[in-house]
């Protein structure tokens, strides 16, 4: 690193870029956009923000990011998923289109859609011990859920009807909702704090 400041990525190829790059800077963090491989060199930690599954795949594919960010993911780079980036961290997904692939490394099955449409969107608040007081405000947003995890998997929130929506597994975090659209900035230091154990 060039700096004390941790380095941090947010993968650029579509969806809510600005508003997780924004939430990171003002939380301390060297934030850099990463559409090549080579910006993926550079950062201790990376972001997946939330968009359409699908389209971040296929141009994950078509920038030939697919398979850089499999191995960063392998190599133990800390990666943060909210929305459609818990898609994409997925070892497995049971609606997704013909051909879509994701970038896996978290021990979890994962329904797309899974609240249903745009109209369909919600906004809760969770409890979330690993965070503590107050509740967690959550934006669903054609968000998916986490169906089934493996043993090494933690759930770190669920909705009151048991559906899990936040998970961590080593140096990988994913949300179903949009902490960077509601103010809360919790998670991202969770993140943040992952990054910097991880560079120390």
């Amino acid at each position: 690193m060039t700096s004390t400041r941790p380095r941090v990525g947010v993968l650029a190829l579509q969806g809510d870029v600005r508003e997780h790059a924004r939430v990171l800077a003002g939380l301390g963090a060297d934030v850099g956009l990463v559409r090549r491989p080579r910006e993926l060199a550079d950062v201790d930690g990376l972001v997946i923000p939330g968009g359409e599954s699908s389209v971040i795949d296929k141009l994950s594919r078509s920038f030939g990011m697919r398979e850089p960010v499999r191995d960063a993911i392998a190599s133990g780079l800390p990666v943060f998923g909210t929305c459609a980036g818990l898609i994409l961290l997925a070892d497995r997904i049971t609606d997704g289109i013909e051909g879509q692939q994701t970038f896996g490394g978290l021990d979890a099955t994962v329904r797309r859609n899974a609240f249903g449409s745009q109209v369909d969107s919600f906004e809760v608040d969770l409890d979330v011990p690993a965070l503590g007081a107050p509740p967690v405000h959550a934006a669903f947003i054609r968000a998916p859920r986490v169906e089934q995890v493996g043993p090494g998997v933690e759930t770190l929130a669920t909705l009151v009807d048991g559906d899990i929506v936040a998970v961590r597994q080593g140096a990988l975090l994913g949300t179903a909702f949009h902490p960077e659209v509601t103010g809360e900035h919790r998670f991202h230091r969770m993140f943040l704090d992952m990054v910097e154990q991880r560079a120390a």
